[in-house]
């Protein structure tokens, strides 16, 4: 038999963790600010491919001698291949950008394989489209929650999974990492892995209520969430593996969206266990509280 862990021993360490990773998060998120890539900026991407290994810093010294300072350069998959990003509002910047390049190759000349512009007015829409399908996702949850559960449990969920977000986005935001449209894919992703977990949990807690009906609450978490931890390790241990392997073999255009996945499976992972089990002591989740309504029939007192 599975020795019961007391998770909720510790949960007052993990509150105060919580609460100090949410805070700072927050003060990153609203002092530094997301540094946007170009899908919700506008500017230029350029894709070029070398003959042989290309050297970053001379291409480039190569653009700032152009005028070209604000660019940002790195490789792109293979050492040969190079990405070109640039802000700017000149539809035609991409070109002449792309055949400084070319001419300045030397012995080692560049191919141009994709030029690609991306206005700001349709940069704008898509960071607002975005925020908002941001927020569909967690209205989309919170009505599915409310079918699916009792309202505490919808609570605990709801509040495990701003965590989850404000946490992922705060850390792209310390760092500095570019916020384009694959990181928040990642961050939409990170919604549904967290639910997933925790709806897991919370079947598990509302099951032993019925089974074990002389354990308090707490006891009930303890055992509910060992005997998912299995589970929950092989699950999240599986993952994380798969993302370790598009973070370090993806190339630069997945690291935003695969650093994003790392840190929201380990805080989905981690808010399951400790902020939505911890919301239902909150609320003082009890039996009654699963019982459903009593329906009174209709009597036809009609002769």
């Amino acid at each position: 038999m599975l020795r019961t862990i007391n998770f909720m021993g510790v949960r007052n360490i993990a509150f105060a963790i919580t609460v100090l990773l949410t805070l700072l998060a927050l003060f990153s998120w609203f002092h530094k600010g997301l540094n946007y890539g170009l899908d919700f900026t506008g500017g230029t991407l350029i894709e070029l491919t070398y003959e042989k290994p290309a050297n970053l810093q001379e291409v480039r010294d190569e653009l700032s001698r152009g005028g070209y300072h604000e660019a940002v350069v790195q490789n792109f998959g293979a050492t040969t291949d190079l990405l070109v990003r640039m802000p700017g509002e000149n539809p035609q910047l991409g070109t002449e950008v792309a055949e400084v390049l070319r001419k300045a190759g030397g012995d080692n000349p560049a191919t141009i394989k994709r030029v690609e512009f991306v206005g700001p007015q349709v940069g704008e829409e898509l960071r607002d489209q975005g925020g908002l399908g941001m927020l569909l996702a967690l209205g989309g949850v919170l009505i599915y929650l409310a079918f699916r559960f009792q309202w505490k449990f919808a609570v605990g969920a709801i509040i495990s999974l701003i965590h989850d977000v404000v946490v992922t986005v705060g850390i792209l935001s310390f760092f500095q990492i570019t916020f384009d449209l694959t990181v928040l894919a990642a961050v939409l992703a990170i919604i549904g892995y967290s639910l997933n977990d925790t709806i897991v949990v919370f079947d598990r807690v509302r099951e032993n209520f019925r089974v074990l009906r002389k354990a308090t609450l707490i006891e009930n978490i303890n055992i509910s969430t060992t005997q998912t931890l299995l589970r929950t390790v092989a699950t999240s241990v599986s993952t994380l593996l798969a993302i370790a392997a598009l973070l370090f073999f993806g190339g630069d255009n997945l690291f935003g969206f695969s650093i994003a996945l790392f840190v929201g499976v380990m805080a989905g992972t981690y808010s399951s266990i400790y902020i939505a089990n911890v919301v239902l002591i909150w609320l003082n989740l009890n039996s009654e509280d699963l019982i459903p309504p009593a329906t009174t029939e209709k009597v036809d007192e009609l002769p």
